[in-house]
């Protein structure tokens, strides 16, 4: 596993120069939505916070892009305001986290989402509304053109990096150890000394604001947004994403969003079956093996390795 691990950054790199420019737009995508999902990945498979509310962060970055760029303003500001917005905002939604759990506390983070989705397609002064908002460019960084797929590809694949690098510090600083207390018991760890009111609003806040530099991407990728793409659906999505790749796992985020943004394209030769085989495959992993993709490969690779041996 650690073979292939390694691996991955030459896959990664060497991919787009065999695909054509639909292939390179989903690898971006994958990019895009992997970012979002680390956020999320910090919030419920770290912190063990429900939150269905990363697909409005992911819009409210993408709205803060669309609108920034569209203005004449640089890229780099839209990361720095969707950031700050993002972190803000998930600051006080983790509020209701601190009187809530479960399932409650999922519905106020969807109550959360709903709100969103209405701002976005009624505000029309402000987002447009349902006539969305086109012509968003890609960014010209230090002489260098993301205008080509490929290249902004590249793009999407360093920040990307850079999100990596940042959560794996993250995760294994006190904080994220806290964060782990956190989930596997907030008692236990607030008899510890643990601050669980302060490390709860800061899962949320962290996740929420890799939420909102995921969609500062994701507006130039498409050049087009609208509200629907920010509805609830994409919450669920990448809650998907996170437990399918495996909830509390560092790439836990990189294997559920290539199975979320791949397989059902991979799956396309069966023409009107590929849905329902993608589901067939989520409910099946999902019920016998919880722990997800990776948490399956953690159980079979010591066998394979005694039988090896």
């Amino acid at each position: 596993m650690k073979k292939a691990l390694l691996l991955l950054p030459i896959v990664l790199v060497a991919a787009p120069y065999a695909l054509k420019p639909y292939g390179i737009y989903l690898l971006s995508l994958w990019a895009v939505m992997t970012i979002a999902a680390i956020g999320l990945n910090l919030t419920l498979g770290y912190a063990g916070q429900i939150s269905l509310a990363q697909a409005s962060f992911v819009g409210i970055g993408a709205y803060t892009a669309a609108l920034l760029t569209t203005n004449g303003w640089p890229l780099a500001l839209a990361f720095i305001v969707a950031a700050v917005l993002g972190f803000t905002i998930g600051w006080l939604l983790g509020y209701p986290a601190l009187r809530v759990a479960h399932h409650y506390l999922a519905f106020v983070t969807l109550s959360f989402g709903t709100l969103v989705f209405l701002v976005l397609r009624n505000e029309e002064w402000l987002t447009k509304g349902v006539y969305g908002i086109s012509g968003i460019p890609r960014p010209m960084i230090l002489g260098w053109s993301t205008k080509a797929p490929i290249d902004f590809y590249f793009f999407c694949l360093a920040v990307l990096a850079l999100v990596s690098l940042a959560a794996g510090w993250l995760i294994h600083s006190p904080w994220g150890r806290a964060f782990t207390a956190l989930r596997e018991n907030p008692v236990r760890a607030l008899s510890l000394g643990v601050d669980t009111r302060r490390y709860t609003l800061m899962a949320f806040a962290l996740g929420s604001a890799l939420g909102g530099i995921a969609g500062v991407l994701y507006a130039p990728l498409v050049q087009f947004i609208e509200p629907t793409a920010f509805a609830v659906g994409l919450s669920f999505n990448l809650l998907l994403m996170v437990i399918v790749g495996g909830s509390g796992r560092f790439y836990g985020p990189f294997v559920g969003a290539a199975v979320s943004v791949l397989l059902p394209e991979w799956l396309r030769f069966s023409q009107g079956l590929y849905l329902m085989i993608y589901a067939i495959f989520v409910m099946v992993l999902l019920a016998f093996f919880p722990s997800g993709l990776l948490g399956l490969a953690e159980s079979l690779w010591p066998r394979s390795s005694k039988s090896r041996a």
